[in-house]
């Protein structure tokens, strides 16, 4: 869909566009990677069970997979399918430098200390709105979010009055962040 959309495409990666990410990412015009960002690429995996003809099955559909992930590599990189299949064997990490080097991206962005100084107006919009992954940045957007969202309004005497019931409004925001704690450090 993105690649049949009129106007122009420009994926920015500002983390990790691994695996599926790495081939949506192929769909833009541009792909742009910020300093601190990865690509990686790797075969198509599945879980499998049954005997040797559904292990077969298997096999050949994930040949198939495989083949047209390549085709989108071919396309944005120009690499031969030999090429792309032995990075894919081998589930290739790439920095945003490798990744230019390698055609999968077009260009690193670049921060500069004077947005004027620049020449070229496109750069300086790609510029502008570009961000750098954040981990902290994200969780507490992640957390600012859940706590408007469960925020228990404050109650008048008037209000009070018209409570009938109580509502049930769901998870309470603080034990969503515990829960998240937990889980921020499993992974």
């Amino acid at each position: 869909m993105l690649t049949e959309y009129k106007g122009s495409v420009t994926v920015k990666i500002d983390g990790i566009a691994a695996s599926a990410a790495s081939v949506i990412a192929m769909a833009g015009d541009r792909i742009l990677m910020s300093p601190v960002s990865m690509m990686m690429i790797h075969n198509p995996a599945t879980f499998a069970f049954g005997d040797h003809i559904e292990m077969q099955k298997v096999m050949d559909m994930l040949t198939e997979v495989k083949e047209s992930i390549i085709n989108a590599y071919v396309i944005k990189t120009g690499l031969s399918r030999a090429k792309l299949s032995h990075l894919m064997d081998s589930e290739t990490w790439m920095d945003a430098n490798k990744a230019v080097e390698l055609g999968f991206a077009d260009d690193v962005i670049q921060k500069t200390e004077n947005m004027e100084d620049e020449k070229s107006t496109d750069k300086k919009d790609i510029l502008s709105d570009s961000m750098l992954f954040s981990r902290k940045a994200v969780n507490n957007a992640l957390f600012n979010k859940l706590e408007k969202h469960y925020e228990k309004p404050k109650v008048t005497a008037t209000k009070q009055a018209e409570i009938k019931e109580p509502v049930n409004k769901g998870t309470p925001a603080k034990e969503i962040m515990e829960r998240l704690e937990v889980i921020k450090r499993l992974i």
